[in-house]
């Protein structure tokens, strides 16, 4: 698709009536700042992904596989028991929300 001089006089003009010539310069001006933070992100990205790709070649992983250390029997009803509890304070609340719901609603009803 080529665009000759008479298109391109047309786009221009088509710019100029839906901005406004003051706007212009303002609008051009920050679409220019946003494609220098855009370029500068881009090119940081590939700068990150090379840095990254060189730390995965030049860096060995070395590692030991641990077992998992064995959880005293007295440390696990103490989880149970303080499990048990948490769960008696949520049924706990729960009750009271609802009785302040159905509270609510009567006061409600009543009016």
């Amino acid at each position: 698709m080529n665009l000759g001089p008479m298109e391109i006089g047309l786009i221009i003009l088509a710019v100029l009536l839906l901005f406004g010539y003051k706007k212009l310069p303002d609008a051009s001006r920050s679409m220019g700042r946003s494609m220098r933070i855009f370029k500068s992100e881009m090119k940081g990205m590939k700068d990150d992904d090379v840095r990254a790709k060189d730390e995965a070649r030049t860096t060995p992983v070395t590692g030991q596989i641990v077992a998992p250390s064995p959880v005293p029997t007295a440390a696990v009803s103490d989880l149970e028991a303080e499990a048990a509890a948490a769960e008696a304070r949520a049924v706990a609340a729960r009750a009271a929300a609802e009785r302040a719901r159905t509270s609510a609603a009567s006061a409600d009803s009543a009016r």
